[in-house]
């Protein structure tokens, strides 16, 4: 028996399978940025925060 060279068998495919992925993954990209930003989220909602401290009094004086 002989020794054979390897074999490479092109069957003409380019890879379209790597351009349907991206191409949907740009599309969940936008439409979650849309969503966000567009009234979503991150949409014209107001948060009242009230950051003021709480009144208290000064200890009494002990030299007094």
């Amino acid at each position: 028996m002989s020794d054979r060279d390897p074999t490479i068998i092109n069957t003409g495919s380019n890879g379209s399978g790597g351009w349907a992925l991206a191409v949907i993954l740009l599309v969940a990209v936008i439409g979650l940025g849309l969503y966000l930003f567009g009234g979503g989220l991150f949409g014209d909602q107001e948060v009242d925060v009230d950051v003021s401290l709480p009144r208290a009094e000064a200890p009494a004086d002990p030299s007094d």
